[in-house]
């Protein structure tokens, strides 16, 4: 590039840049003085319509210049008629495009923190532990209590958790507010314990990712990567005409780049340029993209924050200098530029004037790189302890049941199987009330019967069952 000064510059100190960095160095390894002249028509060099070549190569041929040094693609086309010596930089084609708009918040931007999937399964898992937590408690012994501790002799126990209960105890707990009721059995303490837990995870997990929402501003694309660019129509993309990445199109079997390279030639008005900063101002100008290499992309992006690349590239390919066909420059280049690969000087020269002298840092261009939802994959693994947690509860409710059915029937004296039964009656009655009788004296096959109407053998008390509880009749 044409350097700026106050003051008249003439010779070479007239340019500076990459290029003109590389050249210097190479005359210094290799021993020769050299002078810039820019090329007349400013291509790069491409057959026209006539089959003649224009630009550098032009240049070559004519012989008006011994060397080309620019970002001049090595090409089978132009290695025809010119020669080029070791590649001193690689890259490949990418897509310019301008950075998309921030979205503005939704109204129900609050749920981005959690994947339509996850709220979902933390719905079904909340209505489970509910459902999960009546049943155990119910099927548990030891939930039912004395409503009136005062009265030891109460004839009612009394069970807490009722269904709207167990309900409210799992929302209180989501909502970190906790409840007035809590689990007594070992069994239900389990699945309380193990929902305290999930709710932790979950509660900690959307409110990080909710800060991330909020600080993060969200960028929607509308293309990703060549495929989407080819795909549609509402947005343009052409490329500089007379140059390798047009060739590359152009010449390319693969169907995504053989139906942009339709798209590119039939499209009026022409989306093709006659240089590579009127492409730069039709991508600010919006609805463009400009398909040009990554290097320049890059070194365009590092300058201007309002331009991206988009996507990766699109093949690989690499700059080299080009001179005449069987110039003597070409082999001692050559050396010289492995020589400067070797020793880091060109990768300082591309940190000076790509990533130095940029406005554009890492961070800054990095705003598409927006927050993602979190899924199945990121906390799934509650979800499998949750479940887990519900199994153990079953499997311990189902051995409280037992314990406690083995003691009453001892007590009662009656078998196991005919106590578990009418336990078993009593917990599945869904519409059932939350209390039940403290004390039942069951007949037997070993038990006297007495006459009711009579007085009570060995002076027991003789009740009569009801449906609401026991009565007592006389002693």
């Amino acid at each position: 590039m044409v350097k700026k000064s106050e003051h008249p510059l003439v010779g070479n100190d007239r340019y500076e840049g990459f290029c003109v960095d590389l050249i210097e160095e190479i005359g210094n390894v290799v021993g020769f003085s050299y002078v810039i002249n820019l090329v007349p028509d400013g291509n790069y060099g491409g057959k026209t319509a006539t089959g003649e070549w224009n630009g550098m190569v032009k240049d070559l041929l004519d012989r008006r210049a011994d060397i080309a040094v620019a970002s001049l693609t090595i090409s089978s086309v132009r290695s025809e008629v010119i020669d080029f010596t070791k590649p001193f930089m690689n890259t490949g084609i990418s897509i310019l495009f301008k950075v998309p708009k921030g979205e503005k918040p939704g109204l129900f931007s609050f749920l981005n923190p959690l994947s339509i999937q996850i709220w979902l399964y933390t719905i079904a898992s909340y209505l489970v532990v509910s459902f999960a937590l009546f049943v155990l408690a119910r099927f548990s012994p030891y939930e039912w209590h004395n409503p009136h501790p005062c009265n030891a002799e109460s004839e009612y126990v009394e069970n807490k958790f009722s269904m709207a209960n167990s309900l409210w105890f799992a929302v209180g707990t989501l909502m970190q507010q906790g409840s007035d009721i809590n689990p007594r059995a070992i069994s239900t303490r389990i699945v309380g314990g193990l929902w305290w837990f999930f709710t932790l995870i979950i509660i900690s997990s959307y409110t990080a990712n909710l800060a991330a929402f909020l600080t993060v501003e969200k960028m929607v694309s509308p293309i990703e990567n060549a495929d989407d660019l080819s795909r549609q129509t509402e947005i343009s993309y052409g490329t500089r005409s007379s140059g390798s990445t047009m060739t590359f199109f152009q010449v390319s079997k693969i169907d995504t780049y053989a139906r942009m390279w339709r798209y590119m030639e039939s499209k009026r008005p022409s989306v093709f340029t006659k240089t590579s900063e009127e492409g730069i101002n039709r991508v600010m100008q919006g609805n463009y993209a400009y398909l040009m290499e990554s290097s320049m992309i890059a070194y365009i992006t590092q300058r201007n924050c309002n331009l991206t690349q988009i996507g990766g590239l699109l093949d690989s390919k690499g700059y080299g200098i080009g001179t005449q066909r069987g110039s003597p420059y070409r082999d001692p280049i050559s050396l010289a530029i492995l020589q400067l690969q070797e020793n880091g000087k060109i990768q300082m020269l591309y940190n000076k004037w790509w990533k130095n002298m940029g406005s554009c840092h890492g961070d800054e261009k990095k705003k598409d790189s927006k927050a993602s939802a979190l899924g199945v994959e990121n906390v799934g693994g509650i979800f499998v302890v949750l479940l887990a947690g519900l199994a153990l509860s079953v499997i311990v409710a189902l051995f409280e049941f037992i314990w406690h059915s083995k003691r009453s029937a001892k007590a009662d004296r009656q078998s196991l199987c005919m106590e578990m039964a009418e336990e078993l009656r009593f917990a599945i009655r869904c519409h059932g009330s939350t209390k039940k009788p403290a004390i039942r004296n069951r007949r037997c096959s070993r038990c006297p019967v007495p006459d009711v109407a009579g007085e009570a053998p060995n002076g027991l008390v003789l009740v009569e069952v009801g449906r609401d509880g026991f009565k007592e009749i006389h002693r």
